[in-house]
Protein backbone atom coordinates (compact mmCIF):
# COMPACT_ATOMS: atom_id res chain seq x y z
CA UNK A 1 0.00 0.00 0.00
CA UNK A 2 1.12 3.58 -0.71
CA UNK A 3 0.75 6.58 1.59
CA UNK A 4 2.41 9.81 2.68
CA UNK A 5 5.20 9.89 5.24
CA UNK A 6 7.81 12.33 6.51
CA UNK A 7 11.26 11.04 5.54
CA UNK A 8 14.55 12.17 7.05
CA UNK A 9 17.23 11.62 4.40
CA UNK A 10 20.24 13.22 6.05
CA UNK A 11 21.24 14.44 9.47
CA UNK A 12 21.46 18.08 8.34
CA UNK A 13 18.55 18.51 5.91
CA UNK A 14 14.81 19.03 6.55
CA UNK A 15 12.22 16.27 6.49
CA UNK A 16 10.60 15.66 3.11
CA UNK A 17 7.00 14.56 2.60
CA UNK A 18 7.06 11.61 0.23
CA UNK A 19 4.90 8.77 -1.03
CA UNK A 20 6.17 5.55 0.52
CA UNK A 21 5.18 1.94 -0.02
CA UNK A 22 4.53 -0.65 2.66
CA UNK A 23 5.44 -3.97 1.09
CA UNK A 24 4.09 -6.43 3.63
CA UNK A 25 0.85 -7.29 5.43
CA UNK A 26 0.67 -7.56 9.23
CA UNK A 27 2.29 -10.77 10.44
CA UNK A 28 1.21 -12.74 13.51
CA UNK A 29 1.20 -10.38 16.46
CA UNK A 30 1.18 -7.22 14.34
CA UNK A 31 -1.45 -4.59 13.53
CA UNK A 32 -1.72 -1.91 10.87
CA UNK A 33 -2.76 1.44 12.36
CA UNK A 34 -4.08 4.48 10.52
CA UNK A 35 -2.38 7.31 12.39
CA UNK A 36 -4.63 10.08 13.73
CA UNK A 37 -1.81 12.06 15.29
CA UNK A 38 1.82 11.62 16.29
CA UNK A 39 3.74 13.63 18.85
CA UNK A 40 7.19 14.99 18.05
CA UNK A 41 9.63 13.99 20.78
CA UNK A 42 13.16 15.20 21.51
CA UNK A 43 14.30 11.62 20.88
CA UNK A 44 13.14 11.93 17.25
CA UNK A 45 15.15 15.12 16.83
CA UNK A 46 18.20 13.63 18.57
CA UNK A 47 18.69 11.40 15.52
CA UNK A 48 20.30 14.45 13.91
CA UNK A 49 23.03 14.30 16.58
CA UNK A 50 23.55 10.55 16.41
CA UNK A 51 26.76 10.83 14.33
CA UNK A 52 25.77 8.09 11.92
CA UNK A 53 24.51 5.61 14.51
CA UNK A 54 20.92 5.85 13.24
CA UNK A 55 20.47 4.60 9.66
CA UNK A 56 19.03 7.01 7.12
CA UNK A 57 16.88 7.57 5.13
CA UNK A 58 14.22 6.79 7.69
CA UNK A 59 10.67 7.39 8.83
CA UNK A 60 10.78 8.51 12.45
CA UNK A 61 7.94 9.15 14.91
CA UNK A 62 7.22 7.16 18.07
CA UNK A 63 4.26 8.86 19.77
CA UNK A 64 1.52 7.67 17.46
CA UNK A 65 -2.17 7.12 18.07
CA UNK A 66 -4.75 5.87 15.60
CA UNK A 67 -7.27 3.26 14.52
CA UNK A 68 -6.46 -0.37 13.77
CA UNK A 69 -7.37 -1.16 10.16
CA UNK A 70 -5.83 -4.66 9.81
CA UNK A 71 -4.48 -7.33 12.09
CA UNK A 72 -2.20 -10.27 11.51
CA UNK A 73 -3.94 -12.36 14.12
CA UNK A 74 -2.00 -14.79 16.27
CA UNK A 75 -2.64 -15.97 19.81
CA UNK A 76 -1.12 -12.84 21.39
CA UNK A 77 -3.13 -10.31 19.37
CA UNK A 78 -6.00 -9.03 21.51
CA UNK A 79 -6.32 -5.83 19.46
CA UNK A 80 -9.04 -5.83 16.80
CA UNK A 81 -9.96 -3.87 13.68
CA UNK A 82 -11.60 -0.59 14.63
CA UNK A 83 -9.91 -0.33 18.02
CA UNK A 84 -8.50 3.05 18.99
CA UNK A 85 -4.93 2.63 20.19
CA UNK A 86 -2.00 4.58 21.60
CA UNK A 87 1.38 3.29 20.47
CA UNK A 88 4.26 3.05 22.90
CA UNK A 89 7.76 1.57 22.89
CA UNK A 90 8.43 -2.00 21.81
CA UNK A 91 9.66 -4.87 23.97
CA UNK A 92 10.20 -8.60 23.51
CA UNK A 93 7.78 -9.81 26.18
CA UNK A 94 9.82 -12.83 27.25
CA UNK A 95 13.14 -11.68 28.75
CA UNK A 96 13.56 -11.49 32.52
CA UNK A 97 12.76 -7.77 32.70
CA UNK A 98 9.68 -8.04 30.49
CA UNK A 99 8.40 -10.95 32.57
CA UNK A 100 9.09 -8.85 35.66
CA UNK A 101 6.81 -6.01 34.45
CA UNK A 102 9.78 -3.82 33.46
CA UNK A 103 9.48 -3.71 29.64
CA UNK A 104 11.41 -0.42 29.41
CA UNK A 105 14.48 -2.41 30.46
CA UNK A 106 13.90 -5.19 27.93
CA UNK A 107 17.10 -7.02 27.00
CA UNK A 108 16.30 -6.25 23.35
CA UNK A 109 15.20 -2.64 23.84
CA UNK A 110 17.91 -1.14 21.61
CA UNK A 111 17.44 -3.55 18.73
CA UNK A 112 13.64 -3.41 18.84
CA UNK A 113 13.32 0.36 19.14
CA UNK A 114 16.28 1.79 17.26
CA UNK A 115 15.52 0.55 13.73
CA UNK A 116 16.17 -3.11 14.49
CA UNK A 117 14.17 -6.05 15.68
CA UNK A 118 12.68 -7.20 12.37
CA UNK A 119 14.90 -9.00 9.90
CA UNK A 120 13.24 -9.31 6.48
CA UNK A 121 14.47 -10.60 3.15
CA UNK A 122 12.93 -7.53 1.47
CA UNK A 123 12.56 -3.99 2.81
CA UNK A 124 9.27 -3.34 4.55
CA UNK A 125 9.12 0.33 3.67
CA UNK A 126 10.43 1.83 0.42
CA UNK A 127 10.39 5.21 -1.27
CA UNK A 128 8.99 6.00 -4.73
CA UNK A 129 12.20 4.79 -6.38
CA UNK A 130 12.13 1.50 -4.52
CA UNK A 131 14.90 2.49 -2.10
CA UNK A 132 14.72 1.00 1.37
CA UNK A 133 13.70 3.23 4.29
CA UNK A 134 14.64 2.36 7.84
CA UNK A 135 11.36 1.30 9.49
CA UNK A 136 10.16 0.45 12.99
CA UNK A 137 11.55 3.43 14.88
CA UNK A 138 10.44 2.45 18.41
CA UNK A 139 8.37 -0.24 16.72
CA UNK A 140 6.31 2.45 14.94
CA UNK A 141 7.79 4.90 12.42
CA UNK A 142 4.57 6.87 12.85
CA UNK A 143 5.41 10.16 11.09
CA UNK A 144 3.15 8.74 8.41
CA UNK A 145 -0.44 8.04 7.56
CA UNK A 146 -0.05 4.35 8.47
CA UNK A 147 2.20 2.40 10.82
CA UNK A 148 2.75 -1.35 11.00
CA UNK A 149 3.40 -2.15 14.65
CA UNK A 150 3.66 -5.04 17.10
CA UNK A 151 0.34 -5.47 18.87
CA UNK A 152 2.34 -5.64 22.09
CA UNK A 153 3.09 -1.92 21.97
CA UNK A 154 -0.49 -0.86 21.11
CA UNK A 155 -2.74 0.10 24.03
CA UNK A 156 -6.50 0.16 23.47
CA UNK A 157 -8.21 3.38 24.61
CA UNK A 158 -11.77 4.68 24.92
CA UNK A 159 -13.08 5.76 21.47
CA UNK A 160 -14.66 8.82 23.10
CA UNK A 161 -11.20 10.27 23.82
CA UNK A 162 -9.59 12.83 21.42
CA UNK A 163 -7.50 10.25 19.58
CA UNK A 164 -5.37 12.69 17.59
CA UNK A 165 -3.99 14.15 20.86
CA UNK A 166 -3.23 10.92 22.71
CA UNK A 167 0.06 9.88 21.06
CA UNK A 168 2.40 11.65 23.52
CA UNK A 169 0.95 9.49 26.29
CA UNK A 170 3.00 6.68 24.74
CA UNK A 171 6.38 8.26 25.48
CA UNK A 172 6.97 11.85 26.61
CA UNK A 173 4.03 12.25 28.98
CA UNK A 174 4.35 8.60 30.05
CA UNK A 175 8.00 9.21 30.99
CA UNK A 176 7.36 12.23 33.21
CA UNK A 177 4.20 10.94 34.83
CA UNK A 178 5.64 7.45 35.26
CA UNK A 179 8.72 8.76 37.06
CA UNK A 180 6.42 10.37 39.64
CA UNK A 181 3.76 7.68 39.93
CA UNK A 182 5.85 4.55 39.36
CA UNK A 183 9.51 5.21 40.19
CA UNK A 184 8.97 7.59 43.11
CA UNK A 185 5.49 6.47 44.08
CA UNK A 186 4.88 10.06 45.19
CA UNK A 187 1.79 10.80 47.25
CA UNK A 188 0.27 13.29 49.70
CA UNK A 189 2.90 14.98 51.85
CA UNK A 190 5.80 14.17 49.51
CA UNK A 191 7.92 16.88 47.94
CA UNK A 192 9.35 16.92 44.42
CA UNK A 193 11.69 19.21 42.50
CA UNK A 194 11.45 19.05 38.70
CA UNK A 195 14.36 20.43 36.67
CA UNK A 196 13.25 21.32 33.15
CA UNK A 197 9.63 22.25 32.40
CA UNK A 198 9.32 20.77 28.94
CA UNK A 199 6.89 18.04 27.97
CA UNK A 200 8.40 15.43 30.31
CA UNK A 201 8.87 17.82 33.21
CA UNK A 202 5.39 19.33 32.96
CA UNK A 203 3.86 15.84 32.79
CA UNK A 204 5.72 15.11 36.03
CA UNK A 205 4.33 18.30 37.57
CA UNK A 206 0.77 17.37 36.58
CA UNK A 207 1.17 13.83 37.90
CA UNK A 208 2.63 15.07 41.18
CA UNK A 209 -0.25 17.50 41.65
CA UNK A 210 -2.73 14.72 40.90
CA UNK A 211 -0.98 12.53 43.48
CA UNK A 212 -1.12 15.25 46.15
CA UNK A 213 2.62 15.97 46.25
CA UNK A 214 4.12 19.46 46.61
CA UNK A 215 6.28 20.41 43.65
CA UNK A 216 8.91 22.99 42.74
CA UNK A 217 9.62 23.45 39.00
CA UNK A 218 12.90 24.90 37.68
CA UNK A 219 13.34 26.24 34.16
CA UNK A 220 14.96 29.12 32.27
CA UNK A 221 11.87 29.98 30.17
CA UNK A 222 9.33 32.22 31.96
CA UNK A 223 6.43 30.94 29.85
CA UNK A 224 7.17 27.35 30.87
CA UNK A 225 7.43 28.33 34.51
CA UNK A 226 4.01 29.96 34.12
CA UNK A 227 2.64 26.65 32.82
CA UNK A 228 4.21 24.77 35.72
CA UNK A 229 2.60 27.20 38.15
CA UNK A 230 -0.78 26.73 36.42
CA UNK A 231 -0.42 22.98 36.96
CA UNK A 232 0.30 23.36 40.67
CA UNK A 233 4.07 23.83 41.02
CA UNK A 234 6.06 26.57 42.68
CA UNK A 235 8.12 28.15 39.85
CA UNK A 236 11.84 28.93 40.21
CA UNK A 237 14.10 30.40 37.51
CA UNK A 238 17.06 28.12 36.74
CA UNK A 239 19.48 31.03 37.05
CA UNK A 240 18.26 31.98 40.53
CA UNK A 241 21.09 32.41 43.04
CA UNK A 242 21.28 29.76 45.73
CA UNK A 243 18.89 27.43 43.91
CA UNK A 244 19.38 24.34 46.14
CA UNK A 245 18.94 26.39 49.30
CA UNK A 246 15.76 27.99 47.95
CA UNK A 247 14.32 24.57 47.08
CA UNK A 248 15.18 23.25 50.54
CA UNK A 249 13.34 26.18 52.13
CA UNK A 250 10.29 25.65 49.92
CA UNK A 251 10.19 21.91 50.68
CA UNK A 252 10.70 22.02 54.46
CA UNK A 253 14.31 20.87 54.53
CA UNK A 254 14.74 19.41 51.09
CA UNK A 255 12.81 17.55 48.42
CA UNK A 256 12.24 13.84 48.88
CA UNK A 257 12.44 13.38 45.12
CA UNK A 258 13.98 15.28 42.23
CA UNK A 259 13.60 14.68 38.51
CA UNK A 260 16.11 16.08 36.01
CA UNK A 261 15.07 16.32 32.36
CA UNK A 262 17.90 18.64 31.26
CA UNK A 263 21.07 16.49 31.32
CA UNK A 264 22.87 19.62 32.57
CA UNK A 265 25.66 18.65 35.04
CA UNK A 266 25.38 21.91 37.04
CA UNK A 267 21.61 21.45 37.44
CA UNK A 268 22.04 17.77 38.33
CA UNK A 269 24.41 18.79 41.11
CA UNK A 270 21.91 21.45 42.23
CA UNK A 271 19.19 18.80 42.25
CA UNK A 272 21.25 16.51 44.48
CA UNK A 273 22.03 19.35 46.90
CA UNK A 274 18.31 20.21 47.02
CA UNK A 275 17.39 16.73 48.32
CA UNK A 276 16.76 15.91 51.93
CA UNK A 277 18.69 12.99 53.49
CA UNK A 278 17.72 9.68 51.80
CA UNK A 279 16.23 11.65 48.90
CA UNK A 280 16.29 10.29 45.35
CA UNK A 281 17.16 11.90 42.04
CA UNK A 282 15.93 10.43 38.76
CA UNK A 283 17.52 11.25 35.39
CA UNK A 284 15.46 10.82 32.23
CA UNK A 285 17.62 12.57 29.61
CA UNK A 286 20.62 10.94 27.95
CA UNK A 287 23.91 12.41 29.12
CA UNK A 288 26.22 13.59 26.33
CA UNK A 289 29.18 14.51 28.53
CA UNK A 290 30.83 13.22 31.68
CA UNK A 291 28.87 13.90 34.84
CA UNK A 292 31.17 15.29 37.54
CA UNK A 293 29.50 15.07 40.95
CA UNK A 294 30.57 17.69 43.44
CA UNK A 295 31.74 16.66 46.92
CA UNK A 296 28.90 16.10 49.32
CA UNK A 297 26.13 15.70 46.75
CA UNK A 298 25.67 11.98 47.48
CA UNK A 299 26.11 12.19 51.24
CA UNK A 300 23.50 11.13 53.81
CA UNK A 301 21.77 8.40 51.85
CA UNK A 302 20.97 10.39 48.73
CA UNK A 303 20.67 8.31 45.56
CA UNK A 304 20.70 8.82 41.80
CA UNK A 305 19.46 6.58 38.98
CA UNK A 306 18.38 6.70 35.37
CA UNK A 307 14.68 6.20 34.61
CA UNK A 308 13.66 4.79 31.23
CA UNK A 309 10.12 5.36 29.90
CA UNK A 310 8.82 6.20 33.36
CA UNK A 311 9.33 2.60 34.56
CA UNK A 312 5.96 2.07 32.88
CA UNK A 313 3.96 -0.86 31.69
CA UNK A 314 2.16 1.13 28.98
CA UNK A 315 -0.99 -0.98 29.13
CA UNK A 316 -1.39 0.01 32.79
CA UNK A 317 -0.15 3.60 32.90
CA UNK A 318 -1.78 4.96 29.72
CA UNK A 319 -5.33 4.08 30.89
CA UNK A 320 -4.50 5.60 34.26
CA UNK A 321 -3.42 8.84 32.61
CA UNK A 322 -6.47 9.03 30.35
CA UNK A 323 -8.65 8.46 33.42
CA UNK A 324 -6.92 11.33 35.21
CA UNK A 325 -7.44 13.52 32.12
CA UNK A 326 -11.14 12.68 32.04
CA UNK A 327 -11.31 13.66 35.70
CA UNK A 328 -9.65 17.02 34.95
CA UNK A 329 -6.49 16.10 36.88
CA UNK A 330 -3.94 15.56 34.09
CA UNK A 331 -4.58 18.29 31.46
CA UNK A 332 -1.90 17.21 29.00
CA UNK A 333 -3.91 18.61 26.08
CA UNK A 334 -2.96 22.11 27.24
CA UNK A 335 0.66 21.40 26.25
CA UNK A 336 -0.16 20.40 22.66
CA UNK A 337 -0.17 22.36 19.43
CA UNK A 338 -1.21 20.49 16.29
CA UNK A 339 0.39 20.79 12.85
CA UNK A 340 -0.36 19.09 9.54
CA UNK A 341 2.24 16.41 8.85
CA UNK A 342 3.30 18.51 5.85
CA UNK A 343 4.39 21.22 8.34
CA UNK A 344 6.78 18.91 10.18
CA UNK A 345 9.76 21.20 9.61
CA UNK A 346 7.92 24.17 11.09
CA UNK A 347 6.97 22.00 14.06
CA UNK A 348 10.62 21.05 14.53
CA UNK A 349 11.72 24.70 14.41
CA UNK A 350 9.03 25.73 16.89
CA UNK A 351 10.10 22.91 19.20
CA UNK A 352 13.79 23.81 18.97
CA UNK A 353 13.06 27.49 19.61
CA UNK A 354 10.79 26.82 22.59
CA UNK A 355 7.61 28.15 20.98
CA UNK A 356 5.74 24.91 21.60
CA UNK A 357 5.93 22.32 24.36
CA UNK A 358 4.56 19.32 22.46
CA UNK A 359 3.96 19.41 18.71
CA UNK A 360 1.51 16.81 17.39
CA UNK A 361 1.49 16.05 13.67
CA UNK A 362 -1.79 15.20 11.91
CA UNK A 363 -1.60 13.20 8.66
CA UNK A 364 -3.71 14.70 5.89
CA UNK A 365 -6.40 12.65 4.20
CA UNK A 366 -7.10 10.37 7.16
CA UNK A 367 -10.49 8.66 6.96
CA UNK A 368 -12.90 9.72 9.70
Amino acid sequence: MRFQAAVLRSYENPFTIEEVTLRTEPADGEVLVEIAGCGMCRTDLAVRRSAGRSPLPAVLGHEGAGVVVRTGGGPDTAIGVGDHVVLSFDSCGHCRNCRGAAPAYCDSFASLNLFGGCKEDIPRLTDAAGGALAPRWFGQSSFARYALVPARNAVRVDPALPLELLGPLGCGFLTGAGAVLNTFGAGPGDTLAVFGAGAVGLAAVMAATAAGARTVAVDRHPQRLALAERFGAIPLPAEAAGLPERIRRLTDGGAQYALDTTASPPLINDALRALRPTGSLGLVARLHTALPLEPGTLDRGRGIRHICEGDAVPGLLIPRLTGLWQAGRFPFDQLIRTYPLSDINRAERDCDEGRVVKPVLLPEGRSR
